[in-house]
C-alpha cells in the first residue's frame, strides 16, 4: 500500500484494583469526516476501538501518506472513555490532499498485543475547484499550445487582496475615553492643589479656621445663659453657684494661665491678690466664693438678693480683669482717622 507503519503503545492501567480480565478480542472502526473535500481542504480520520480494559492497544503511525496522495499532516493524540470495564478509545489523524481523485482506503491496522486487527474500508473524495467554460476552453489551449501566453483572469487566478480596515466599533475605543477622564480629573486635582497652595501662602491656612472668642467674651455669654435660665429662682441655688464658680474658673484659668479648676476659694484668692491691685476685684471674688461655698458644703439658704449680688459680681469680675483689647494695625488706624476726619466735617 505504500505506507510505513509504527506503533504507539498505550497501556491502560486505570484501575487500582488488582483483576485480570479475561482475554477478548478487540474491535475497530474507521470513519472519516467529511467524506469528501476539495483541494487543499483537510479531513479528519477517526480510528475507534472498544476492547476490554487493561488491553495494550497499539495504533498505526504514518510519517508522510496513508495512502500516495493522502498526505498526514498530525496525528492527535488518543482520547479514552472507561465503562463497565470496557475500553473504547479514538485515535484521529488529519488529512488533506492536493489532487481531485477518490481515495480508497482499505483498511487501517491495530494489534492488541495477540492479534492484528484491520479496520473496515473507507474512502475519501477529493474534488477540484469548478471551473468555469471559459478556463476550461483557455486550459485546452494551453495543453494543445494554441497560445503560450498566461492570462490569470482566464485561469481565475486572482492577486491577493490588500488588507481591509475593520469596521468601526465605538465600543473598541472606550479606553481613549478612559484615558481622557483620568487626564482631566487628574487636571483639576493638580488645579485644586495649587489653588489650596495659593490661598493658604495668601492667608497663611488653607480653610478658614473658626473664630476662637477671648475668654472674657466666653465667660460673659456663659453668664448670660445662666442669668436667663434663671435656675436659682427654683429652688436650685446649689447648682447656680456651681456654675458661677465653674465660669469663673475656666475665665481665670485662661485669662492667667493657672489651674483653677483644681485650686481652692483661698488658692484663688491668693493667686488673684497678686495679679491685681483693685479691691473691689478681690472683694467681688471674696463675695462669691464665700457665698458659694456655703451653700455647696454647708446646706447655706442665701438669700434673694444675695444671688442677684453673686451674678452682679461676677460680671464686674470678668469685665474689670479682662485683658485689654489690641490695638489696631497701621491700616485700621488709618481708616479710623479717616472714619473720624468724615465725621468731624459733617459736623
Amino acid at each position: 500500500m505504500g505506507r510505513e507503519v509504527l506503533h504507539i503503545v498505550l497501556l491502560f492501567l486505570l484501575s487500582g484494583a488488582a483483576h485480570h480480565c479475561f482475554a477478548q478480542r478487540a474491535s475497530v472502526q474507521a470513519s472519516v469526516q467529511p467524506a469528501e473535500i476539495q483541494i487543499g481542504e483537510q479531513a479528519l480520520i477517526n480510528l475507534k476501538v472498544i476492547a476490554p480494559k487493561g488491553k495494550t492497544i497499539q495504533f498505526p503511525v504514518y510519517q508522510k501518506e496513508i495512502v500516495p496522495g493522502l498526505e498526514v499532516l498530525t496525528m492527535l493524540p488518543p482520547d479514552t472513555v472507561i465503562e463497565n470495564e470496557v475500553a473504547t478509545m479514538n485515535f484521529k489523524y488529519l488529512v488533506t490532499s492536493f489532487d481531485s481523485t477518490l481515495y480508497y482506503i482499505p483498511s487501517m491496522p491495530i494489534f492488541d498485543g495477540t492479534d492484528t486487527i484491520y479496520s473496515n474500508s473507507f474512502g475519501l473524495k477529493v474534488t477540484s475547484p469548478v471551473l468555469k467554460d471559459s478556463t476550461v476552453a483557455y486550459l485546452e489551449k494551453l495543453n494543445s499550445g494554441e497560445t503560450d501566453s498566461i492570462d490569470f483572469r482566464q485561469l481565475q487566478l486572482n492577486d491577493i487582496k490588500p488588507l481591509q480596515k475593520p469596521p468601526f466599533v465605538w465600543t473598541d475605543y472606550l479606553w481613549i475615553l478612559w484615558i481622557v477622564l483620568g487626564v482631566i480629573l487628574l487636571l483639576l486635582l493638580i488645579g485644586l492643589v495649587i489653588l489650596l497652595l495659593l490661598r493658604k501662602k495668601k492667608k497663611g491656612y488653607f480653610f478658614t479656621p473658626p473664630q476662637v472668642l477671648p475668654p472674657h467674651l466666653r465667660a460673659i455669654q456663659e453668664l448670660d445663659r445662666l442669668k436667663a435660665a434663671k435656675i436659682w429662682q427654683q429652688g436650685r441655688e446649689k447648682e447656680f453657684y456651681t456654675k458661677v464658680t465653674d465660669i469663673l474658673r475656666v475665665y481665670m484659668a485662661e485669662r492667667y494661665r493657672i489651674n483653677a479648676m483644681e485650686m481652692t476659694s483661698g488658692e484663688i484668692l491668693a493667686e488673684i491678690r497678686k495679679r491685681t491691685d483693685e479691691d473691689s476685684v478681690y472683694d467681688n471674688l471674696v463675695q462669691i466664693l464665700s457665698v458659694a461655698d456655703k451653700v455647696k458644703f454647708a446646706k447655706y439658704r442665701p438669700y434673694m438678693d444675695e444671688n442677684d449680688l453673686t451674678l452682679m459680681n461676677a460680671y464686674f469680675f470678668v469685665n474689670q480683669t479682662r485683658e485689654p483689647d489690641p490695638l489696631p494695625d497701621r491700616e485700621e488706624q488709618g481708616k479710623l482717622m479717616e472714619e473720624s476726619k468724615t465725621e468731624q466735617g459733617q459736623h
